[in-house]
């Protein structure tokens, strides 16, 4: 997962949270607010009341002739109620509380917001109870629960649009480092040493060693390939005189076979250790981009001749080699490379392969790649050798011929070409080499 995106999660993730608390909190805290203005108000109906209360009252209350003793008024809609009642002499007066209780008003429950008020008027006790009713306060605390949720959302969902959209911006110079800079690490003659644009001093100090990297690894490019042309010339020449001389030794008649024997094998010898250095510089080349890929390359026919140069070999080990080409598929690179490619994992196929045996090519289109498949019926291999197989001097069967640099050639060429190799086996039935070609070769 991309930085930016993480930053823009953990953001909205910590509003999330914030919404939550306040989704749990703000309720609460605008209950106690209401709570005290219903307090408020009922204090002051209170007073109103008593400061107009007088003994007619009072007295009307008594003709009632109430069993109750209990005077009771009520607003229409049951939003309050007003209610006296006479009380016996042992309580304490002048005391007010507040509480929240259901009431039956008239056949209908409700709860309300209860101020109770017991008092003394000429000598008789009495409770004075003003009721509000909270059906409207919890309609109200929907209400603004409901408003404050959307406000919320809308908040977190333009707050995270705007900070994917700043993260964006403020992450695009590391972007670009790493398309124009980090990724050509490996070509190091065509890095771009152009300062990249940002105002983030920790971008720049990133561009700037970067940039110090590169000019080191350089300098080491350039030493490496004045090295590889130094080996080239220092280790093959000697082995060329060293070859000549034996050589010429060998024109001594004087020599017994004895001698002869042992001058021609160290005469195999040097050519084995030729082709060793041969390979080796060849991998060392291609790693290091000396060479060119500006061919047009025509697989079919590239594979018909090599059929062709490997004639003999195939009918030696009595194969049957069949090709079933249905794309004439061409592509960009360096026709030698590919002709080195082809022909290693030909002849491993014919190497490693049964007597008797067979040997396939055929190639297919999926997700507009192309697919190259060479396949044989030979020794195959398990998964521990398959993820040894490019690593340099590694060989499958200590049997066979061979110093172990074959696949290591092709995958060197096939990562150069920027094609992908992969291998199937079943162990002493089947092996598969898939070249996967880019999709921006042309077909």
């Amino acid at each position: 997962m991309k930085i930016k995106l993480q930053l823009a999660i953990f953001n909205a993730l910590t509003r999330l949270i914030v919404i939550l608390v306040l989704w749990f909190t703000l309720p609460i805290l605008v209950e106690k607010v209401i709570y005290h203005n219903a307090n408020k108000d009922l204090i002051e109906k209170k007073q109103k009341f008593i400061s107009h209360l007088d003994k007619e009252e009072i007295n009307d209350f008594i003709e009632r002739n109430d069993k109750t003793e209990t005077y009771a008024s009520f607003s229409t809609l049951h939003s309050e109620f007003l209610q006296l009642s006479r009380l016996p002499k042992q309580f304490a007066p002048n005391k007010t509380i507040f509480i929240t209780e259901p009431r039956i008003i008239e056949g209908e429950e409700n709860d309300y917001r209860i101020l109770q008020y017991d008092f003394i008027y000429e000598k008789m006790a009495y409770r004075l109870e003003i009721g509000s009713s909270l059906s409207e306060i919890k309609d109200l605390t929907f209400t603004i629960r409901f408003f404050i949720l959307i406000v919320l959302f809308i908040i977190l969902v333009v707050t995270f649009l705007m900070d994917t959209f700043f993260i964006e911006y403020l992450l695009k110079p590391f972007y670009k480092i790493i398309d124009t800079k980090i990724r050509r690490v490996n070509e190091p003659d065509i890095f771009d040493h152009t300062p990249i644009k940002t105002h983030s001093t920790d971008f720049q100090e990133l561009d700037s060693v970067l940039n110090q990297m590169m000019y080191r690894i350089s300098e080491l490019f350039k030493k490496e390939k004045q090295f590889i042309a130094n080996v080239s010339h220092e280790l093959l020449t000697p082995i060329a005189i060293l070859k000549n001389k034996f050589e010429n030794l060998l024109q001594n008649n004087s020599l017994d076979d004895d001698a002869i024997d042992k001058i021609a094998g160290s005469l195999k010898t040097l050519d084995m250790l030729k082709k060793i250095i041969n390979n080796l510089l060849l991998i060392s080349r291609i790693e290091n981009h000396q060479y060119v890929a500006n061919e047009t390359i025509n697989l079919k026919e590239l594979l018909f001749d090599l059929k062709d140069d490997l004639k003999d070999r195939i009918e030696e080990n009595e194969l049957t080699f069949s090709m079933n080409l249905e794309s004439n598929f061409e592509f960009l690179g360096n026709k030698t490379l590919i002709h080195i490619l082809l022909f290693n994992l030909i002849v491993n196929a014919i190497k490693y392969n049964k007597n008797q045996g067979s040997i396939k090519i055929s190639d297919a289109f999926l997700n507009e790649n192309y697919i190259l498949s060479i396949s044989d019926t030979g020794i195959g291999m398990n998964e521990k050798q398959i993820s040894k197989i490019f690593n340099r001097f590694a060989q499958i069967n200590s049997a066979q011929e061979g110093h172990g640099l074959g696949l290591a050639i092709a995958d060197s060429i096939a990562h150069f070409h920027h094609i992908k190799i992969e291998v199937n086996s079943i162990p002493n039935e089947e092996t598969t080499f898939q070249l996967i070609f880019p999709k921006k070769a042309k077909s």
